[in-house]
């Protein structure tokens, strides 16, 4: 790791360990952010929803919850399970 990667990372703390369930929290939390419903972190602006960046993410999600399946704790599944649908349904309200 780079010198300036650490002074960013000790900036903002300790991050959490990666595991699979913070591997797609983030991948969901990025999707949030391209369909403009998540503040970027450092300037706390929305950016103008991507349609077809968060499509792909979600589709990135879905591929993975496909891959999976069978193979995730319980608590895992469920959680894969309820981001996809809340994703879903975010998408849809996006609208055209």
């Amino acid at each position: 790791m780079a010198t300036d990667d650490r002074e960013e990372t000790a900036g903002r703390g300790q991050l959490p360990a990666i595991d699979f369930s913070t591997f797609i929290l983030s991948l969901s939390t990025t999707a949030l952010y391209q369909m403009g419903l998540v503040s970027e972190p450092d300037s706390g602006q929305k950016m103008p929803p991507d349609r077809l960046l968060a499509r792909q993410t979600i589709d990135t999600l879905e591929m993975l919850h496909q891959k999976t399946r069978g193979s995730l704790e319980p608590e895992e599944a469920k959680l894969f399970e309820s981001l996809l649908y809340e994703l879903r349904i975010r998408f849809v309200e996006l609208g055209e």
